[in-house]
């Protein structure tokens, strides 16, 4: 009797949970499965624009085969400079849409599961509200940066032999093309680029988002945006200051080279190697840090508020 209740007492979920007991990463790494799982979008939506830029570059090269064939061996550095536009605006597609992904999905992150109700159902399972907060922390911040960098290299492995075949007898060999590119120390500043902007730089933006997910019971898109619009109003007409909307402006604004950090992070086209390739200054900067520590304040936030609200 006792041996028939022992067994009935071995179900899936303790099975599930003597697993998560032997592993400490087990539910961790369980959860961003459920994550990529969950949102296709994570690697769907730079897959698609990938392709779409791939498409644009084919057609580029179709349209300009004829001018392509006939440079000749007297083409200019300019020329030359011309053929490597196309990589710098692929890349750039991939990664605004790996941006635009990561806004959207860190503001549904949290209150999708309250809306839907499936949260009564990942709260009866053995994850911790800190595991399933820091796995979808983790999808913005280290997933899908790494994403778009791995899909960016793989767009320009493409791209390459395609071009030489449509240079074919213009008389620019590969060893000029590449030259041109600049492929290593162009990855490396586009590595540098993610890891400093679209990571650590960008990191409070991200918990923020993740915050007022788990705050709002509808139109977590205004709730993120309008405070913080407001305020800075507020702080225009009462005081004729711009302090805050500067320090928001200077915290978003790395992406076109402004604000305190353009010059450390190397902000700018993605592929496009610059002199401003700074890791010294950037992890001395002040704001960096700062904004880490407001980062963590804002998840520790989160992970309270995913343990006390109920579903919408």
């Amino acid at each position: 009797m006792s041996t028939q209740s022992n067994a009935s007492a071995e179900s899936p979920a303790s099975r599930t949970i003597a697993a998560a007991g032997l592993s400490p990463t087990y539910p961790m790494r369980w959860s961003l499965q459920r994550e990529l799982w969950e949102n296709r979008s994570i690697y769907l939506a730079p897959l698609s624009a990938a392709g779409i830029g791939l498409a644009g570059f084919l057609i580029h090269l179709l349209t300009k085969r004829h001018i392509l064939a006939g440079l000749g061996s007297a083409f200019q550095l300019q020329e030359l400079r011309e053929l490597t536009v196309p990589y710098a605006l692929v890349a750039s597609l991939i990664m605004g849409a790996a941006f635009i992904v990561s806004i959207f999905y860190s503001l549904d992150a949290l209150y999708g599961e309250r809306r839907d109700r499936t949260i009564l159902f990942w709260k009866s399972l053995p994850v911790s509200d800190l595991t399933t907060v820091l796995s979808k922390a983790s999808i913005p911040l280290i997933i899908l940066p790494f994403l778009a960098f791995a899909i960016v290299v793989a767009a320009i492995l493409f791209m390459l032999p395609v071009n030489m075949v449509a240079l074919a007898g213009s008389g620019i060999g590969f060893g000029q093309l590449w030259q041109s590119l600049q492929l290593w120390p162009s990855a490396k500043m586009l590595l540098y680029h993610l890891v400093t902007v679209h990571i650590l730089w960008y990191a409070p933006l991200y918990a923020w988002l993740l915050l007022v997910s788990a705050w709002a019971r509808r139109a977590p898109l205004l709730w993120a945006f309008l405070p913080p619009l407001i305020v800075s109003l507020f702080e225009k007409l009462a005081f004729h200051t711009s302090y805050i909307s500067n320090l928001l402006l200077e915290r978003l604004g790395t992406v076109s080279g402004a604000g305190g950090a353009g010059e450390a992070t190397g902000a700018g086209a993605p592929l496009m190697p610059s002199p401003q390739f700074m890791p010294d200054r950037f992890f001395f900067l002040p704001g960096l840090w700062i904004g880490l520590l407001v980062a963590a304040g804002f998840l520790a936030l989160a992970v309270r508020l995913r343990h006390l609200r109920e579903p919408i």
